[in-house]
């Protein structure tokens, strides 16, 4: 998977490419899915959401162009899975998820892997996860019509957003803020499901 779909596609952060080594993608996805684990490719894993594909997982991880000491919140935990590659690289990940259901199976499966550095919030992740604020970067995994405010507040000045924008078409952009305003990039065009929200 990391040498034919990741390195192959120029993703070249060596602190990226150990975490996808690392997390066995396999745990994370539906037992009738295991075969397809390590394809390229987004899968299902129940309540009308996806797994992303690891090329998509490993880009938006490189993008942050993370150090190791970084604190980082996740909107949309999903499967765990991008969670898990996060905390592999940085000191803490606080990830928020609006599906219970995903939100316990999430936990389940990263308490069994033994990571003690991620934590987790049931609950709408458009609000983001103000107390622990503000994170060096925000990884959103789930497409809003436009970035949501309490998001870009809770940003570190110089902090890093990356986020899939759109509803028909979507784009994934970077958010870089400044000391009065956020750079924005847009990077590639994506298809990602949704962001909820319960407002």
């Amino acid at each position: 998977m990391v040498d034919e779909q990741i390195k192959a596609r120029e993703i070249r952060e060596s602190s990226v490419l150990k975490a996808m080594r690392k997390v066995p993608r396999h745990m994370f996805v539906p037992e009738d899915m295991k075969s397809y684990a390590y394809h390229d490719e987004p899968l299902p894993i129940g309540s009308g959401q996806t797994i992303s594909q690891p090329y998509i997982v490993a880009y938006m991880t490189e993008v942050l162009q993370l150090k190791g000491g970084e604190r980082v919140l996740e909107v949309g935990t999903g499967s765990g899975y991008q969670a898990a590659i996060l905390a592999e690289i940085v000191k803490e990940v606080y990830t928020v998820e609006i599906i219970e259901s995903l939100s316990l199976k999430a936990q389940s499966i990263l308490r069994e892997l033994n990571y003690k550095n991620i934590y987790f919030k049931i609950g709408d992740g458009t609000l983001g996860w103000s107390e622990f604020s503000p994170y060096d970067a925000i990884l959103v995994t789930a497409a809003p019509a436009r970035v949501p405010k309490a998001l870009e507040k809770q940003l570190e000045v110089s902090g890093k957003i990356i986020i899939p924008v759109g509803s028909m078409f979507q784009e994934l952009v970077l958010l870089i803020r400044g000391e009065k305003k956020f750079k924005k990039k847009k990077l590639l065009p994506v298809r990602f499901v949704p962001l909820i929200s319960a407002h």
